[in-house]
Parts: structure tokens; C-alpha cells; sequence
């Protein structure tokens, strides 16, 4: 009988932990959870290390942080109608074969950098009766079109026919800080768009202190969350420069407040992960990181990055009477094991919420650019894919 199996969480469904990433401007104390990201992939081969990382020492996290970002441009979340005459009704970004998803990084050869900007660009096309040279990105490709506003009959203004978001909010879980390269993680997954599921560019973004004020339970079936907030007086806690299948990175000057230790501690490869006791540390409530029991029941074998690295399982009585288990807003919560930083909290099972994933900290560590040259790898050509 195979591990799934064995622990009866086979075809579980998995959300994200952070809480939902939605429109800056309506950021408020309780976020609804969101899901995306495929959570299903195939396994892949165990890996030998070469060498091990006996200087790389980092301060684990566990400090609840509040998530602001702004994209590469905008983002097209949806189409709409305009009603441009009695008669007629049109959609100029579909006509234009504009798509959900697509990221606008130009109109009329210009730069987006806000909102406010295409609101300028569209008033300005429509009044002179001209179309807007439009460059979009799509996945890898870029594209260009022209798109010519309507004048909507109803709101008395030139309209896109387009739905577009340019930043994103929320609550998640700092992982580390590494002091001698003045970098931080966190959240252990990529932040994706509440609606199109299309993981955001990062054109700028911060992290701020942020205050748990309640804990809203997991039950089999539907997952809890951290209710949060920003603080008013918040501090900016570091910058957003990258946001990858790992989480978000970027730079941090200090060491962050509230922290557990007061020295850092060595972090552990995939390879020195083991099956057995472990803890993480998160927030429950204010601003007070505490340390909780887990078991690591199962660990994935990769030899490049890749998510769902370990399956956790939170054993904690306290933990688990005050959260029923793993809650969103509890994604990038440090898992430390002898000593080690070993990874991070990433997704809950919905039908069993005592269990869920994470990933090594190695992944994190490589893409926060803090890990290439410190550590070789090398495949084993003996080892098979289990």
C-alpha cells in the first residue's frame, strides 16, 4: 500500500494558506481564502549532495507580515460590456483579442506604471477618435494590437471594455532572514491573481508588520484562515522583488522584531530531511511567535526545485485546539528540525486539515540568490522515481 494510501489523504484537494490576494484599495482585517497554482505533479529523483552549506546561517521567521504588490504593468481579470448606444452594445478589449491573464506593459509605446495612467491614455485615444497601440504580454509571448475605446452611454466616458487590476494585498508568514546577505522569504508559494489564477509580475511591493486578530478554526472540508490587519503605524519590513513558485523575496536591512532566536541557525539541504518529530513556528495571535509540534510523515524525492516537498502533520494539541490544524495565512511558517530550518508551510489538506504540504528550504534559498554558489548538486544515476 503506497504512502497516500496509507494515511487515507489520496485526491485530497489543497489551497494555499495565504490569505487572498485581492485589490489594494480593499484591504480589510478579515481576507477571504483563494486557490491556485497547480497542486498536483509528478515525482521526481531523490538527489546525492556533493557538499553541504556549513556557513549559511539564517534567523527563521514565523512574524505575521502583510503583503502589498504592485504588477509589471496591469492585469486583464475580466471582460465588459459597453453599452455604447441603444442598440448597441461591445466589448473593445475582446474585439481587440485581449485575453484574462494578459499583462498590459505598454499603450501608444508608453510604460503603465498605475491605473491612473490608462485612465489618461483611453480618455485622451477617445476624444481624438484613435486607437491605442496596445503591447501585452501572454505567458512568454508579446504581443501587439490596437484597441479603440467606446463611449459608455451610461457612466459618460471612454471605456476599454476591460476589468484590470494593477496590485494586489494580503497576509502570510515570513520564513528567514539572512542577515549576511540582507535578503528575506517568505510565504513558500507564488501569489497569483484572485482571478485569473495568473501568478503576478512584480513590478514594486513591500512587506509591513502585520496583527493577528483572530483565528478562524479549519473543520474537514473547509480550511480557516488568520484574520489580520495592517498596522496603522506599520513598519516596512523589506522590499518585493521577485515572486516565485517559492514565495516572494527581496531585500530586508534588519533583523526582523519578535523573533525566537537570537543568533541565526544553520539551514538543512532536502537530503538531511527526516521522517520524525519537527516544530514551526507562527503567530496564533497580536504579534507573539510560538513554537508548535509537527511530524514530517512524508518527504518527496527532487532533484531540482519543485513544490510539495515534504507532507507535514501538526500534532500539537494547543495548535490544534486553537486552529484545528493548518489554517491559510499560516503559509511560509518555518519548519525546523535538529536545529535546522528544513522548509516552509505551503498548503493544507481541505478534508484533513492537520496535514498539508511544504517545501525544502533549499528552493527558497535559490531563489532568493543566496544559495548557487554554496552548494554543488549531482544526480544519482542509481536512484529511481518512487
Amino acid at each position: 500500500m503506497n504512502f497516500y494510501s496509507r494515511i487515507k489523504l489520496l485526491g485530497l484537494l489543497l489551497v494555499f494558506l495565504m490569505c487572498s490576494i485581492g485589490n489594494a484599495q480593499h484591504v480589510q482585517a478579515a481576507l477571504p481564502p483563494q486557490a491556485s497554482l497547480d497542486l498536483f505533479g509528478s515525482k521526481s529523483m531523490r538527489t546525492t549532495q556533493e557538499s553541504v552549506v556549513p556557513d549559511l546561517k539564517v534567523y527563521p521567521g514565523g512574524q505575521t507580515i502583510g503583503v502589498k504588490v504592485k504588477s509589471s504593468g496591469v492585469l486583464v481579470v475580466g471582460h465588459h460590456i459597453i453599452q455604447e448606444s441603444n442598440d448597441r452594445k461591445v466589448s473593445p478589449g475582446e474585439t481587440a483579442g485581449i485575453r484574462l491573464g494578459d499583462r498590459i506593459t505598454h499603450m501608444n509605446g508608453k510604460p503603465l506604471h498605475s491605473l491612473a495612467r490608462v485612465a489618461e491614455a483611453v480618455d485622451e485615444a477617445g476624444k481624438n477618435k484613435k486607437p491605442l497601440d496596445i503591447t501585452l504580454c501572454r505567458g512568454e509571448q508579446t504581443i501587439s494590437t490596437k484597441l479603440t475605446p467606446a463611449y459608455d452611454q451610461d457612466d459618460k466616458a471612454w471605456r476599454l471594455g476591460l476589468y484590470i487590476r494593477d496590485s494586489a494585498a494580503g497576509v502570510g508568514t515570513l520564513t528567514f532572514y539572512a542577515p549576511d546577505q540582507g535578503v528575506y522569504g517568505a510565504l513558500g508559494h507564488v501569489i497569483t491573481d484572485m482571478n485569473t489564477q495568473t501568478p503576478i509580475v512584480v513590478g514594486s511591493g513591500e512587506i509591513v508588520q502585520s496583527n493577528v486578530t483572530s483565528i478562524a478554526k479549519s473543520q474537514s472540508g473547509e480550511p480557516g484562515e488568520k484574520r489580520a490587519h495592517f498596522l496603522k503605524d506599520h513598519r516596512v519590513l523589506g522590499n518585493i522583488e521577485r515572486n516565485t513558485n517559492f514565495g516572494i523575496f527581496g531585500k530586508m536591512s534588519d533583523e526582523p522584531q519578535y523573533g525566537l532566536y537570537s543568533t541565526p541557525i544553520p539551514v538543512a539541504l532536502a537530503n538531511e530531511v527526516k521522517e520524525g518529530p519537527a516544530e514551526i513556528l507562527t503567530v496564533l495571535e497580536g504579534q507573539q511567535i510560538q513554537r508548535f509540534q509537527a511530524e514530517i510523515v512524508h518527504i518527496s524525492q527532487q532533484d531540482k526545485p519543485a513544490t510539495k516537498g515534504l507532507v507535514i502533520r501538526i500534532v500539537d494539541p494547543k495548535l490544534l485546539d486553537k486552529t484545528g490544524g493548518i489554517v491559510q495565512g499560516m503559509s511560509g511558517s518555518p519548519i525546523i528540525q535538529n536545529g535546522k530550518l528544513i522548509g516552509a508551510v505551503t498548503h493544507v489538506f481541505v478534508n484533513d486539515p492537520k496535514s498539508g504540504y511544504g517545501c525544502f528550504i533549499e528552493w527558497m534559498l535559490r531563489d532568493a540568490g543566496i544559495m548557487q554558489n554554496n552548494v554543488s548538486l549531482k544526480s544519482s544515476s542509481n536512484l529511481k522515481a518512487s
